[in-house]
Parts: C-alpha cells; structure tokens; sequence
C-alpha cells in the first residue's frame, strides 16, 4: 500500500510541474494538492522507511504549487486590436450577402 501510495505521489507531483510549465498552468493545482495528500499518506503509513522519496514528492508538489501560484498572479491576458477582426467580420458578411443575392432558385430545385 505504501508503494502505491508514493508511486502516486510521483505521478501526481510531477504531473503538476508539465502542467505548471504550459499555458494549462491553473489546471496544476489539482495535481499538486492531490500529491500533498499522497504524501501525507505515505508519510502516515511509513515509519522510518525511506523518506527521500517522500521527501522529493513534497518538493516537487511545492515547487510546482509555486510555479502556478507566481503564474495565476502575475499573468496578464492581453487582448489586442478588435477593429481588425470587426472590419474582417464585417466583410465576410457582406460577402456571404453578395453569395446569397447571386443564388436564383427554381421549384425544381426544391422537389
């Protein structure tokens, strides 16, 4: 059970940091809190066995908690000029206009 249960936390922490480094950044805090609560099992079901890799799950969910943390406060969304994608809009509803006017249907077509 012990195993499992660090084996987990490695996946989870370290799920955490690949998501903490991509744009997908404010997904890594579910990850992150799930590998602090592996951790806290593994440390509640081990003794005094090997607590490196308990150890290590702990820094990477710390470090990747941190990563998205600086990332959720300090990133901006920029949005940038709209009158171009407005004029663009624009004239492709003109466009589809100038299409459809051009159209002559039958009641042979609709048979």
């Amino acid at each position: 059970m012990k195993k499992l249960v660090i084996i987990l936390g490695f996946i989870s922490a370290i799920l955490a940091i690949v998501l903490a480094v991509t744009p997908l950044f404010k997904i890594a805090f579910v990850p992150g809190i799930a590998a602090l609560l592996f951790g806290i099992l593994a440390i509640y079901l081990s003794k005094q066995d090997s607590k490196k890799s308990i150890q290590l799950i702990f820094l990477l969910t710390i470090i990747a908690l941190s990563l998205t943390t600086y990332k959720s406060v300090f990133d901006t969304v920029e949005v940038g000029n709209t009158d171009e994608l407005q004029e663009k809009e624009t004239e492709s509803q003109e466009d589809a206009i100038n299409e459809l006017e051009g159209i002559e249907l039958d009641e042979s077509d609709f048979e």
